[in-house]
């Protein structure tokens, strides 16, 4: 069992520059304390994602970072042109000496993609023809593609990846046609949502990963070499009092800037994978707060129920403070982690 950290770095209550400051500050500490791999989303036009251009965050964290893996989850491929991608990933991998991974999408928000003038409906082909550039212009000295939206010839790879023959590839899906396409494909895979839907998502991408086989980079550090996980946010605290005292500000927090699009463009909260009430989430396994002990065993449920071996969790949103934060990965680490060390 390996823990990440999955953080959208939604608008917190603190001025920008502190807060930037303040998530780099977190992410060191949890490269001490042995976090398998930090993720960043990606979004746009809203104050769920202060960091719509994850490279430029990415790159801060691959210098002040030494052992922790880094990434998007995910890059929105239809909103970027595949060959400066390409250079990109290339870069940041270079720069983090290997600890790259990628994940990638088509962006679940039709809102956003609007925003940039991509058309939802057409969002899947153009994602579909975008990772196709990107599998050849990372493995090839010289890239010639023809796609029906991107095409290119003869361009010189001057930015080669450090791992090889590229950065791991994940994927996230909350629903069967995204975790089905991921395991043809051979990625690494998390899923989101409550714990039956969530369930299902990864019973259809095992499925669709056992016909193919085994993943296309695999990771031998993961029970048959692929990641299989679920996101979650975990507070924890001294007492389990304590935590939900905690996360409860930060949970309403992060759940405005999670619905707000949805919100002022349907009239919806409801997003399918995440609950407003924290009493509702934690009972949906969306949240898991409380002391050490208390976290162990909903983390040994839900892993046990869902057949993961990935637990990607954030622990660092909304209005949070940065020292409750910092005091929930040091309790995390010391007396959560040593019991999956077997898992």
């Amino acid at each position: 069992m390996k823990f990440g950290l999955f953080d959208h770095v939604d608008r917190s209550d603190r001025p920008l520059a502190q807060q930037f400051d303040e998530r780099l500050e977190f992410v060191v500490a949890a490269d001490a304390a042995g976090f398998y791999c930090y993720h960043v989303a990606e979004h746009h036009g809203t104050p769920l994602n202060m960091v719509p251009v994850p490279g430029v965050f990415l790159g801060a964290l691959a210098r002040l970072t030494k052992r922790i893996r880094l990434g998007p989850l995910v890059y929105l491929l239809p909103l970027y042109s595949p060959l400066r991608l390409i250079e990109e990933i290339g870069m940041l991998d270079q720069l983090s000496y290997g600890r790259l991974d990628v994940g990638v999408g088509r962006g679940i928000s039709p809102f956003e993609l609007n925003f940039h003038n991509v058309d939802a409906a057409s969002s899947r082909d153009i994602f579909m023809d975008a990772y196709d550039t990107l599998v050849e212009g990372l493995t090839c000295p010289r890239l010639t593609h023809k796609g029906p939206y991107f095409s290119y010839t003869n361009v010189p790879m001057e930015i080669p990846p450090l791992q090889k023959p590229h950065p791991p590839f994940w994927y996230g899906s909350s629903n069967a046609t995204g975790s089905t396409w991921a395991g043809e494909h051979g990625m690494h895979f998390l899923t989101n949502g409550p714990t039956p839907r969530a369930k299902q998502n990864i019973d259809t991408f095992t499925e669709a990963l056992a016909t193919r086989g085994a993943a296309a980079i695999p990771k031998p550090e993961f029970g048959r070499g692929t990641a299989i996980g679920v996101n979650r946010q975990v507070v924890v605290a001294d007492t389990d009092a304590q935590a939900r005292r905690i996360a409860e500000p930060a949970h309403h927090s992060h759940y405005m800037s999670l619905t707000k699009l949805w919100r002022e463009n349907t009239g919806h909260h409801e997003t399918g994978i995440a609950l407003e009430g924290l009493d509702e989430s934690i009972a949906a396994g969306t949240v898991i707060c409380g002391s050490p002990d208390t976290v162990s065993r909903a983390i040994q449920e839900q892993t046990s129920d869902l057949g993961v071996n990935y637990m990607n969790m954030a622990m660092f949103f909304g209005t949070m403070p940065l020292a409750d934060a910092l005091h929930s990965i040091e309790l995390f680490s010391a007396e959560v982690m040593p019991k999956f060390d077997r898992v």
